[in-house]
């Protein structure tokens, strides 16, 4: 099928408030020899895309500049280095930016067929979120079947894949959310117990939850507002894990002393700066570990809103609203 001379995708300008991305036209990016070129059908909205869209999330060297980190559609064209992908594969993909868009390019390493019988937009929901917990609650958490942790924001999409993946591999999670109904989700994704941040004291509620032994590993977003609380929630050996500082990079009168004498390890990752290559290595494991409790339908991503990808910027306000339990998505016509 020929390819289309230009496409419509959604363009931010020089960054600001939701308002400012509208569809715009444009040329179809052309893969590297180890890319894939895919005509898209649905995109995942992710926090990095808001930050990248106010100017607060600077693009790697190289990498394109429309927003978009995950997709799912067919592959249209392929490179010579891009793999087993041929035209007319269904893949989701973990994008170097560009997913907001009718054609988007990934490296083949780091695209993944959907799920048995996925939709579109179920397959899309996976990438960002199921990169970014494999690698961090599993990879630098060290997270193990019969620990315990701790993931805060248990509704957002990156909390729900915890909170399910965790369960899925026999450990036990903790979920903090803002509510007592996003609570209640958390519980009937898995959850053990699940705390209200906003009217308990979540280290209280973890040594009530573990019988006071703690957790093993801290999934954080939060950042420096939670890095005494999160350190006093850790047992002996524990693993805390930033992925994101929503509420503040510094933490004020920070008692470092638990540190040294539980022995934790304090640690933390992005996704977006990571090699080609190691993205890779994430994607195969995801096929090897996870891809098959996917098959199986052992549990399947939580989708909150779906929205045309013109309505970009209603999804970025419904992101920043916090109002949501799940992923957010974007179909392309």
């Amino acid at each position: 099928m020929a390819l289309p001379a230009d496409m419509m995708f959604i363009a931010h300008g020089a960054g600001g408030p939701a308002e400012v991305m509208l569809p715009a036209r444009g040329p179809l990016p052309s893969p590297r020899p180890d890319e894939v070129l895919i005509r898209v059908e649905a995109v995942g909205v992710n926090r990095p895309d808001v930050l990248q869209r106010e100017g607060k999330y600077p693009n790697p060297p190289g990498a394109n500049p429309v927003l978009g980190l995950e997709c799912a559609g067919v592959v249209v064209e392929a490179g010579p280095d891009a793999g087993a992908w041929k035209p007319g594969d269904r893949v989701c993909a973990l994008t170097n930016g560009g997913a907001y868009a009718e054609y988007c390019t990934a490296p083949g390493t780091q695209c993944l067929p959907w799920p048995k019988g996925y939709s579109a937009i179920q397959a899309a929901a996976l990438p960002e979120t199921f990169f970014t917990v494999w690698a961090n609650l599993f990879g630098h958490g060290k997270l193990a079947a019969g620990e315990t942790a701790l993931v805060h924001g248990g509704t957002s999409g990156i909390g729900t894949t915890a909170i399910m993946l965790g369960t899925a591999m026999g450990a036990k999670i903790i979920a903090t959310a803002g509510s007592d109904e996003k609570c209640a989700e958390c519980l009937k994704l898995g959850a053990v117990a699940a705390i209200n941040y906003r009217s308990q004291d979540f280290v209280e509620e973890v040594k009530r939850a573990t019988d006071g032994a703690l957790v093993n590993v801290v999934l954080d977003m939060v950042g420096g507002p939670y890095m005494q609380k999160n350190l006093r929630c850790l047992a002996m050996d524990g693993r805390l894990v930033f992925i994101a500082f929503l509420g503040g990079e510094m933490a004020e009168n920070l008692d470092l002393r638990p540190i040294m004498l539980k022995r934790l390890v304090v640690t933390g990752s992005t996704m977006r700066p990571r090699s080609t290559a190691q993205k890779g290595a994430i994607a195969t494991a995801l096929l090897e570990k996870v891809w098959p409790l996917l098959d199986a339908g052992a549990f399947a991503p939580v989708i909150h809103a779906v929205m045309p990808l013109q309505d970009a910027a209603a999804a970025h306000t419904l992101m920043e609203s916090s109002a949501h339990i799940g992923k957010i998505m974007l179909t392309v016509a």
